[in-house]
């Protein structure tokens, strides 16, 4: 099934609800979207489902996520799977996105850990350390992969206030043949004109952007003032789009990707 005919079938197919996904702070469903003799398993959480934020305008974070999906896709990153916003569904308009079957793989697809302090992190990038709860030191790390790389990229473009090691996932390639081998999901929190980056992903802050990040940036902000910018300006507000540009133009000019601020800000839980 091609990208297009997926997101056809998530926006307008007919769409069941399977269960719920008890862990999330906002009602999130596993549901079927079906056409036909054609069927794929979806998330899909409604706008009436969202919990209100302090700090993000209210019955918006479904399209939020399908913004994060269209950024994603036009930068020919493919690391968020399709997603939709749908105007109907069994508990109202919300956003739809292809399920990745994970099977027996790892939470935080087997790249993001927390080991003991004394463990040797070859090939994986230290990103603070903690205690665990017998008191015991711990360490929290990353792979140095470059799909993770390429999803740092990204949560620095949205401004991810939320990258949890379990949003990191292997993409299910029997659903989506072109997504990429490392996807994020839940991006809800994601567009705040303020800075609000907080991420399990700092392995690499301070480091240069490499020519070929450099290459996708300048041709992603150039889409931000065409048919990029239409379509996230019918998905987030005028001030958000604007922010997105000027986050990527920080990029580039500083060159080099986002180090944190101060206090190393990391959502909790970590997972």
């Amino acid at each position: 099934m091609t990208a297009v005919d997926l997101l056809s079938l998530l926006r307008e197919g007919e769409l069941t609800v399977e269960g719920r996904l008890v862990v999330a702070s906002n009602l999130t469903l596993l549901g079927r979207v079906t056409h036909g003799d054609t069927s794929v398993r979806c998330v899909y959480k409604p706008v009436s489902g969202e919990q209100p934020l302090w700090d993000f305008p209210d019955g918006t974070l479904a399209a939020r996520e399908a913004a994060a999906y269209e950024v994603s896709a036009a930068a020919g990153w493919e690391l968020v799977p399709p997603t939709v916003l749908r105007p109907d569904g069994p508990f109202g308009a919300g956003m739809c996105q292809a399920w990745m079957d994970q099977g027996s793989a790892e939470v935080g697809a087997g790249r993001v850990d927390v080991v003991p302090a004394s463990s040797s992190v070859d090939g994986w990038l230290p990103i603070l350390q903690a205690v665990d709860g017998d008191g015991s030191p711990v360490l929290l790390v990353h792979a140095d992969d470059p799909g993770l790389r390429r999803l740092a990229v990204f949560d620095a473009v949205v401004n991810n206030a939320d990258r949890k090691g379990g949003h990191v996932l292997t993409g299910d390639r029997s659903v989506a043949p072109s997504v990429a081998e490392v996807v994020g999901v839940d991006h809800g929190v994601c567009f705040n004109v303020d800075p609000k980056l907080r991420t399990v992903l700092w392995g690499w802050a301070g480091s240069a952007l490499t020519p070929a990040e450099r290459s996708d940036l300048e041709r992603l902000r150039a889409l931000v003032d065409g048919p990029l910018g239409a379509t996230l300006g019918a998905l987030l507000a005028d001030e958000e789009v604007a922010a997105t540009a000027e986050r990527i133009d920080a990029l580039l000019a500083r060159g080099a990707m986002p180090s944190p601020a101060g206090r190393m800000p990391v959502p909790w839980p970590v997972f």
